[in-house]
Order: C-alpha cells, then structure tokens, then sequence
C-alpha cells in the first residue's frame, strides 16, 4: 500500500524506538513495506523488528554526532529504496534525514514523532535551537500528548501540520491473563514474600528518570512499617548511584535491580504497583504498559500524566521531586484491595483509550493522507 522509511537515532533501548519498532511491525502486517534506518549503532531491540513484504534494516554507522560520510551513505540509500514518506523518531533523525532528502535531491512528505518535553542541560536546549528549521520544515509534527504539544509550541517548535497521537500498547500481549502464574514465580525468584509491598519502576536508569527517589521513598515507607521492596526492570548510568542510595539509607537488601530484560511482563506482573518519579516525560510507554497488565500507576506530575491518570481511579500523581507526596501516594496504595481496583480501572483506560491498534490507525490514516491516497469508500484500514 505505502513504502515507508522509519529512521531512528539508534535500535537500542529507548521509547521512541520501542515505539517506531511497533508502528512498523504493525503496519508491515496491514500489508505497507516498511524500511528501517538507525544513524548510530547500537542494535539491542533489532530482533523486535518483523518486517515483511521486502522491509530492510540499514544502519548508517555513524561514528560522531554529525557524521558527514552517514549523510552520503544514506541518501545513497534514499536513492535504493525511493520511500513514499519518510518517517523520523525524534529532532536528531529528523535533521538526518531532512538533510538526506536535500543531499538526494528528492522530496516525500517527512514526518517527526516527538517524543520529548523537557530539555534538561544547556547542551540539550542549544541542539534544539539548531533542529527548530528542522521541524518547521517538516510536513507534520506527531506529538504524543496534548500538553506536550502546547508545551513546545510556547517554544516555537512546530510544523505545517500539528497532531496529537498518544502511544498505545498492545493490550492482548500485556495482560495479566497472557501470563498467568508468571507474576507469583518472578516474585519468588527474586526473593520477594506475599506480604511484601513490591513497588517496580521500568526505565533506563538515566538521571532523567530520577531513581534515587525510589530508594528515598522505599526508606520512608519502611520507616512507617510499611514492608516496602523496589523492584528496578532495567539498567543504566545510573544504576550504580540507586545501589549507593540503597547502601546509604540502609535498604539495600528491599532494592532489587534487574538489569535490562527483553520481556518486562512477569516482572511487572510481580509488583503491586508500578511508580514513575522522572523530571520528564511525555506520555509514558512503561506506564501504559504496567497499567495494561493491570497495575495502577504513580506518576509524577510531568508532560501528559494527566491525559492517562486519573488520580484516585487508575493511580496517583505526585509533584516532580516532592519524595514526601511521592511516598504518601505509594503509602495509600500498600492497601491490596485499593491496588487492586485502580489495577482494573487501569486496565479498562488503557483498553478504552491506549490500545496500540487504535495509535497505528491514526498513524496509517496520516500516512495515507501525507502521500496523496484516500481509502475507498467503506474500506476498512488493513488489519
């Protein structure tokens, strides 16, 4: 129906690539080709990729931040694969690719999903004055939430065409259901008992994430007798700092960490609740994920929270670095009964609202239109 190119920074682990990854395996099945490009290496979800119908992988191998050799090679590849719309996660491959397109000599609509609000360092903000033409050169800018897309067109940050798409999840493939049993076996297999309170955080250990609040409120709570055990699904930079805060307010042995897991599902199944504390967000993957498997979510109040918590019906929301607020909130969740009722609002949100076959229908229709097709008259997109 529709060759498109999606381009990333890198196939690592990450949202936004978590999130492209998705949108192209499903559209693959809806019968479009899909063509996948990473700038930089880094390949640890290549084998999530089920691209069909002649779909490719081709990685840019770019060895600095603006890689003058990747440049060429991937307008050459522009050349090969002559996509009808080209696809790009975020400000970094989208300047790639908009200089690709100019570098070839060749025009086709170029989509940016932005999947960022908050720039947290000068470096960050200095980059994003030099990627805002970028965007304002681009037929349509997807933003993943509403408050998001208000927050950067404050900024100057927009395109010809604006539109908000939340994420969505795959809601047959994370459920409590799927994986029945799974929850009970992890929480033994990781030395957690029944009545302990397990209070799990999916992410990147990345200073954005703000983990060490999970270890601060892990001590309040166990200092009120609450049996409270962090159970961190991931790594990274800043997994060494969370175990010296663990060692510092004397919990190490309540903190457990993981390191990265291909499927997070049976350790979200072993928690009771799933807790976001980051400084930035815009529309959390891992949480819409926990709250499909069940798991009401507290989520600090940052980019589109809001849109997806309901405080009190499906989780809680907290003030960005209150620790105090942030334990209370966990504190009134340690109740199984309440965990477990906004566990099932949850659920019913994310199926209502966040399903991943509901986001790839709003991506499929702005393809269509971005490229000039309109579906006949009572065709159904292709599922």
């Amino acid at each position: 129906m529709t060759r498109a190119m999606f381009v990333t920074s890198s196939l690592s682990h990450g949202g936004a690539e978590r999130h492209s990854i998705s949108l192209m395996n499903r559209l693959a099945e809806r019968r479009h080709e899909c063509h996948a490009v990473h700038v930089k290496g880094g390949a640890g979800q290549l084998e999530r990729l089920r691209l069909r119908g002649g779909g490719t992988v081709h990685c840019l191998g770019a060895a600095r931040y603006f890689d003058w050799a990747a440049l060429q090679r991937f307008a050459a590849h522009l050349g090969r694969i002559e996509p009808a719309a080209i696809v790009a996660a975020n400000p970094y491959a989208l300047m790639y690719a908009a200089l690709a397109m100019r570098l070839a000599r060749r025009r086709v609509p170029l989509i940016v999903t932005f999947h960022s609000t908050r720039l947290l360092g000068l470096k960050e903000q200095l980059q994003m004055a030099a990627y805002r033409p970028f965007f304002w050169g681009a037929d349509c800018a997807v933003f993943v939430c509403e408050s998001q897309r208000q927050y950067w067109r404050r900024r100057v940050v927009f395109s010809r065409r604006n539109e908000v798409i939340h994420n969505g999840v795959d809601t047959q493939a994370f459920s409590s259901a799927r994986i029945d049993g799974a929850g009970e076996r992890m929480r033994a297999a990781l030395g957690f008992r029944d009545a302990d309170y397990v209070i799990g955080l999916a992410a990147v250990l990345r200073p954005e994430k703000n983990p060490l609040q999970l270890v601060d409120a892990i001590a309040l709570l166990r200092a009120r007798g609450i049996p409270a055990k962090a159970l961190f699904i991931g790594d990274g930079p800043m997994r060494s700092a969370a175990e010296a805060r663990a060692r510092e307010r004397r919990v190490a042995n309540h903190v457990v960490i993981t390191g990265y897991e291909h499927d997070v599902r049976p350790h979200l199944a072993a928690c009771d609740v799933m807790a976001l504390c980051s400084f930035t967000e815009a529309f959390s993957l891992a949480a819409l994920e926990a709250m499909a498997m069940g798991k009401p979510v507290v989520h600090s109040e940052v980019g589109g929270a809001a849109e997806m918590i309901c405080a009190g019906h499906n989780g809680a929301l907290f003030p960005a670095g209150d620790t105090a607020a942030f334990a209370s909130a966990l504190e009134a969740l340690a109740d199984r009964a309440a965990s477990r009722r906004l566990g099932s609002n949850a659920r019913r949100t994310v199926e209502a609202l966040f399903s991943e076959g509901t986001m790839v229908d709003r991506y499929e229709r702005l393809l269509l239109e971005l490229c000039g097709k309109r579906l006949r008259p009572g065709e159904e997109l292709a599922h």
